[in-house]
């Protein structure tokens, strides 16, 4: 039987469990994976030196092991050397990267140094689970040749029922950390659209359109959204996504995607997201050019309309919630890689 090993880097010094998208990912394999957690205090320069030499070496040393999936990316340039390093020296495993971010297209964009480090790192793996074609025509086009596969969407362990029937305002939700969304001030729907935001860090000048409903758990955030769909925008302005995280929509698949569609809403979109063509073509949701185009969108869109799309919605929910979608890229790059 085929040993396979899940590894997830934690920060000790972390208040919660760790990201939920990581965490998600370790509950749906746990079943087919030995679960393994490798906490890494990111501050400590001694300790360091104790991971690299000692800790990370005693890891794979005499473990019998098929198949390794690593949880990607770590915020540390040592630990992924020595990481990389100690799996090929000490193991045969094959190497498959479950890919949360690429930094070079997010947060260490300026740093030409950093992206071709992520290239070197991203080539030693065996097998990539990518979130979109964006991002594996990006990988590509920089050099990367390991075998990819399409995640699409993140799985979302959703303890709370799906939403229940609503009245059909034309309602949207909006969730995430409210600081770096400064479009919520923004916004003008001229009273025709209620907008509720969830999060941390409200803006003092949200819009007259835009109410602000609180800060919830992740686990307890689904049975509050009660809107008719849920926004997916980034950035600074209505009219485009912008900043690094607006233009980085271009690529990856957010999580909010994934909390809307397993709590049982539609999903509306940035028209150039990667994720865009996907909810439109499975009829998921809709994808804007710009948020003042939502008025006139969503008068066009009718109850019957709206309910075979929440039906839509709800199928997909069912994968979500049991973590098809990660099984499914895994198995597909299994069978390439044999």
């Amino acid at each position: 039987m085929t040993h396979k090993l899940l590894l997830s880097v934690t920060d000790p010094h972390a208040n919660n469990a760790g990201p939920k998208a990581r965490t998600d990912i370790e509950h749906f394999l746990a079943d087919e994976c030995e679960i393994c957690q490798l906490p890494f205090d990111y501050e400590s320069k001694l300790k360091k030196l104790k991971y690299k030499y000692w800790d990370i070496p005693r890891l794979f040393k005499q473990r019998k092991v098929d198949e390794i999936y690593f949880q990607y990316p770590v915020y540390s340039t040592v630990l992924m050397d020595a990481l990389v390093a100690s799996i090929k020296q000490n193991t045969t495993a094959k190497l498959i990267f479950i890919i949360h971010d690429i930094e070079s297209l997010r947060l260490f964009k300026e740093q030409a140094g950093y992206a071709q480090k992520e290239i070197e790192w991203l080539n030693q793996a065996d097998g990539l689970v990518v979130h979109s074609q964006a991002m594996q025509d990006y990988l590509r086009n920089q050099g990367v040749t390991t075998p990819m596969e399409i995640l699409g969407l993140f799985d979302y362990l959703n303890p709370q029922p799906l939403q229940g029937p609503q009245p059909y305002r034309r309602s949207l939700c909006f969730a995430g950390n409210l600081m770096k969304s400064q479009f919520l001030s923004q916004v003008d729907f001229g009273g025709k659209l209620p907008l509720q935001v969830y999060g941390p860090n409200p803006l003092d000048d949200l819009s007259a359109d835009v109410s602000y409903e609180g800060v919830y758990t992740p686990e307890e955030l689904p049975q509050h959204l009660t809107a008719n769909f849920g926004l997916v925008w980034d950035g600074s302005r209505t009219d485009t996504c912008d900043g690094d995280f607006g233009e980085y929509m271009q690529y990856n698949c957010p999580h909010k995607v994934s909390l809307y569609i397993s709590s049982g809403l539609p999903v509306v979109v940035w028209e150039k997201a990667a994720v865009a063509k996907y909810l439109v073509e499975n009829g998921l949701g809709i994808a804007v050019a710009s948020l003042d185009e939502l008025p006139g969108r969503l008068a066009q869109f009718s109850l019957e309309d709206y309910e075979a799309m929440k039906a839509r919605v709800a199928q997909v929910a069912t994968g979500l919630r049991s973590g098809q979608q990660i099984k499914s890229a895994l198995e597909r790059l299994h069978t390439r890689l044999k």
